[in-house]
């Protein structure tokens, strides 16, 4: 069965030079989606209220790196839902998604599940964390927050290795640290700084008076203190459950 660390094999090809295979749009189908815009609320859509990008590693190969943007959603001031995409185009595709807890709720959490979770201090001390556009004075008391939060972030669709279609099992993503595989490679840095004319050694210097924990949970950022990751293998289960217990 399918693993988030094995490539699915033959995959259908791109069409007509786009990135994802398929027809162009119809008239037919666009007048349909206008007519739902204008009818329709999209109220959880219309709660998304920052763009962020960033960087990723995946757990099971710390060698791959990407860039993310982050689709903002803010559920309370404890809890961030980000939509992750591949690029901040009209044509970006879906590639994952990020769930960011305060660190008051994720020393709540069990153990085991804290090794899923990665810290952001290093990621928002580094300058690697930012809102395109949006001066740095604004978002100061953000990035403090952000500085002592924790995220998971499982990738769906791995369109570095060149899936057309987000294949195989989900991905669990990894954030920058100060380590070894950690460190964001510098062709990637140099591309988002040709992106949106930003020094990330500028940002680096206006964040130096953000306070970072004194101590980050060891469960986080597993690989760290384990060298190991996570990879996903989807397996068939010898019968199917047809009622299933709750607590």
């Amino acid at each position: 069965m399918a693993s988030s660390d094995e490539f699915p094999g033959v995959v259908p090809s791109r069409s007509d030079g786009n990135d994802t295979p398929g027809k162009p749009l119809t008239v037919g189908s666009q007048m349909i989606d206008k007519s739902a815009q204008m009818l329709q609320s999209l109220k959880p859509i219309k709660q998304v209220n920052q763009h962020v990008c960033t960087f990723a590693m995946y757990s099971h190969d710390m060698t791959r790196q990407i860039q993310t943007y982050h689709y903002v959603t803010r559920l309370n001031q404890d809890f961030l839902q980000c939509a992750v995409y591949d690029s901040d185009s009209t044509t970006a595709r879906l590639i994952g998604v990020e769930y960011i807890v305060s660190d008051r709720i994720f020393e709540s959490l069990p153990a085991e599940e804290q090794k899923l979770w990665h810290s952001h201090a290093y990621e928002i001390k580094a300058g690697l964390w930012m809102n395109p556009r949006v001066p740095e004075m604004i978002q100061k008391s953000e990035l403090q927050d952000l500085a002592k939060s924790y995220g998971k972030f499982w990738c769906t669709w791995q369109v570095d290795r060149g899936d057309v279609l987000p294949l195989g099992a989900p991905s669990l993503m990894m954030s920058p640290q100060e380590v070894n595989l950690g460190m964001v490679k510098p062709e990637l840095l140099k591309r988002r700084e040709d992106k949106y004319k930003v020094s990330n050694e500028s940002l680096m210097q206006s964040r130096a008076g953000i306070e970072v924990p004194e101590k980050i949970n060891t469960n986080a950022d597993y690989w760290k203190n384990a060298g190991k990751g996570f990879a996903i293998d989807i397996e068939q289960t010898p019968e199917m459950k047809l009622i299933t217990p709750f607590p």
